[in-house]
């Protein structure tokens, strides 16, 4: 497992997540506890004064995939599929979202993807102001799977498109 607090500085001058104008202020020693801080400053601004929508959605983009990946190990590949954002309310001030990964859960997402060899899921999260209030809530799709399970995958989707893309197929 990678140090935490050494994570978090690093990830914090990673630029695609700088960029957004988020940053992490705790990341717990287990990757089962992260949490952001999205400030509106002259870099998150929209327009209307707003936090762009935009910092709001990118923003969310690896965490959970970040959390999976340490929690779940080398043995395991795991994506993020997509995302969904609902604005609830203008981001008119700093945002905060606390991202969290019980073991029970984690360890539920380990049992399936060893019997079945990959899942699909998905994980709700919300950033919320300092008074709690909810102002955009975005759900994530995540992707685990076994080496194993993947490698295979991936092996018979190659072999299938060099058929396709073979002089053979096209008589």
């Amino acid at each position: 497992m990678t140090n935490a607090r050494l994570f978090r500085h690093l990830i914090n001058l990673w630029p695609c997540i700088r960029g957004t104008g988020v940053r992490a202020t705790h990341i717990s020693d287990d990757y089962r506890e992260i949490d952001l801080e999205l400030p509106l400053n002259w870099r998150t601004r929209n327009r209307v004064g707003t936090i762009f929508g935009g910092s709001i959605y990118a923003s969310t983009d690896p965490f959970y995939m970040i959390m999976l990946m340490e929690i779940l190990g080398k043995d395991f590949v795991v994506w993020d599929k997509g995302a969904t954002l609902k604005f609830k309310r203008p981001g008119t001030r700093t945002l905060f979202m606390k991202l969290r990964l019980a073991k029970e859960f984690t360890d539920g997402v380990r049992t399936r993807a060893l019997a079945e060899g990959e899942l699909t899921f998905e994980l709700p999260v919300s950033y919320r102001d300092e008074d709690g209030v909810e102002c955009a809530e975005v759900t994530k799709v995540l992707y685990v799977a076994t080496k194993e399970f993947y490698r295979a995958k991936v092996a018979r989707r190659d072999q299938a498109e060099k058929a396709k893309n073979s002089p053979e197929s096209a008589r």
